[in-house]
C-alpha cells in the first residue's frame, strides 16, 4: 500500500511539475538566470507553506517530532550543492524535473537523466578517496537544527533559540518573499523550447 500511495503522490507531483513549466529547460534557464521568477515564486511558497505547517504542527502535537530527520553538515554537502547548481543551470533541469521531463517525452532530459546516473556511479566508485580527503566529516556538529526543538533527539546550534518559532518565522519569510517577488523583469517575453 505505501508503495501504491508513493507511486500516487510521485505521478500527481510530477503532473504538476510539467503543468507549471518545471519541466521545460527553457523555463529552468529563465528562472535560475532571474528573468522569469514565477516558478521561483511557487517554490518559494512551497517550502514557506511546508515549513509553517510542520513546525506549527510540532508545537499544537499533530505533527510527531520523531518523524524529524536532518542531514549532516559537511563541506562535501556544500560542494556537491554547488556542483548541482551547475548542473541545473547548464542543464536545465534538476533531478526531479529531469526525471518528469523525460516521463513527459523529451528527449533531452534522456541525456541529462543518463549523464546523472553515470556521475551516481562514478562517485560510489570514488566514495573512499573522496572520503579519505575529510570532505565527508561532521562540520558544526553533524545533525543539528537552528534552534533547540523540543522532543527531537538533534542539538540546536542555538540551544536557547526555540527551533519551532525559528521554523515559523523562517516560513513566514519565504511566504512573504514569495508574494513581493515580481513576477520578472518588464519587457521580457518567456520562450519555450518545445520537446524533441
Amino acid at each position: 500500500m505505501q508503495l501504491f500511495i508513493a507511486l500516487v503522490v510521485g505521478a500527481a507531483f510530477g503532473a504538476v511539475l510539467d503543468r507549471i513549466g518545471a519541466t521545460n529547460p527553457s523555463v529552468l534557464g529563465r528562472m535560475l538566470a532571474l528573468r522569469a521568477l514565477g516558478l521561483m515564486k511557487a517554490i518559494i511558497l512551497a517550502i514557506g507553506v511546508a515549513l509553517l505547517l510542520t513546525f506549527a504542527g510540532q508545537m499544537t502535537g499533530i505533527v510527531d517530532v520523531g518523524h524529524m530527520s536532518v542531514k549532516t553538515a559537511y563541506v562535501g554537502v556544500f560542494l556537491g550543492g554547488m556542483l548541482l547548481g551547475f548542473g541545473w543551470a547548464l542543464s536545465g533541469y534538476c533531478p526531479g524535473t529531469g526525471l518528469c521531463a523525460l516521463a513527459s517525452g523529451r528527449r533531452d532530459a534522456l541525456f541529462f537523466v543518463a549523464g546523472g546516473l553515470l556521475g551516481a556511479f562514478a562517485y560510489i566508485q570514488s566514495y573512499d578517496a573522496v572520503k579519505s580527503t575529510g570532505l565527508l566529516e561532521p562540520i558544526l556538529g553533524g545533525k543539528v537544527t537552528i534552534g533547540a526543538v523540543p522532543g527531537s533527539k538533534f542539538e540546536g546550534l542555538f540551544p536557547g533559540l526555540p527551533g519551532d518559532i525559528v521554523g515559523i518565522v523562517l516560513g513566514l519569510v519565504f511566504i512573504a518573499v514569495a508574494f513581493v517577488l515580481p513576477e520578472g523583469r518588464a519587457g521580457d517575453r518567456a520562450v519555450t523550447v518545445p520537446a524533441e
